[in-house]
């Protein structure tokens, strides 16, 4: 009869450690589940950058202006008023000055390369609060001419106007293509559009980007860029613009 114990303690060790492995494999299976769970949580979808624009300046301090500058000059005017902010402390009533620009393919010598343009010739726009202090600052930055609009009292940008000047680069800063990408996969990418229909002179409807809705005279044809320059009214004036083909209609 004793020899029977240990054969029978045996079978208990065995079945204990059987029992403990079974334990560890479910733990660890819990802990990968959850190891999961929480990286399913972390990974959340990407937003609509244009939606977390909008939502952006909904929130933002100021109300946006624009400033008439001499053609060619946005950017000096740019450094000329960030200079000026700084050495007037003037940062708790001017917060953001933007000169709109976007990236368009050029051919020169047959090359083609991404070129920044700006979009808006002699303006740059400027959030901030308006105050005599801060008018002053603007209006006497170098190269300034004055603010759109009533002189001493400019009327702000709505967000919808403002919206339309600045989502343009936003959309394209979001479609711009990932760097794994061939240069033949990015410009296939591109729509072609071939140079029919289109003369200098002729009134066209800008149809895509921040001047949509206007009517535009061409001046200059580039068939190579697939570009035009025309004449567009912004702010009660006529403006030279660069747009690309499908960027336009004829009227």
């Amino acid at each position: 009869m004793t020899q029977g114990h240990p054969d029978e303690n045996t079978s208990v060790d065995e079945q204990v450690t059987d029992v403990a492995s079974d334990t560890t494999a479910d733990e660890a299976s819990a802990d990968a589940v959850e190891v999961e769970d929480a990286d399913v949580a972390t990974e959340e979808p990407a937003g609509d950058p244009l939606e977390e624009f909008r939502e952006r300046l909904r929130n933002q301090i100021g109300d946006w202006y624009v400033i008439h500058t001499y053609s060619g000059m946005e950017n000096r005017v740019k450094q000329n008023l960030e200079n000026r902010i700084t050495s007037l402390n003037a940062e708790d009533y001017i917060y953001e000055i933007i000169v709109p620009t976007e990236e368009v393919a050029e051919i020169k010598n047959g090359q083609r390369k991404l070129v920044k343009r700006t979009v808006l010739p002699g303006y740059v726009l400027v959030r901030m609060d308006l105050t005599d202090e801060s008018w002053g600052v603007v209006r006497h930055t170098p190269s300034v001419t004055g603010f759109v609009g009533n002189a001493h009292q400019p009327v702000p940008l709505s967000l919808a106007e403002v919206e339309q000047m600045l989502a343009p680069a936003v959309e394209a800063e979001a479609a711009a293509p990932s760097a794994t990408e061939t240069p033949d996969a990015q410009q296939s990418k591109a729509p072609k559009v071939e140079f029919s229909d289109f003369a200098v002179g002729d009134s066209v409807m800008v149809v895509d980007g921040p001047f949509a809705t206007l009517h535009a005279t061409i001046t200059e044809i580039n068939v190579d860029a697939q570009r035009v320059k025309a004449l567009v009214e912004i702010f009660g004036r006529e403006t030279p613009v660069e747009l690309s083909f499908t960027q336009i209609q004829k009227v």
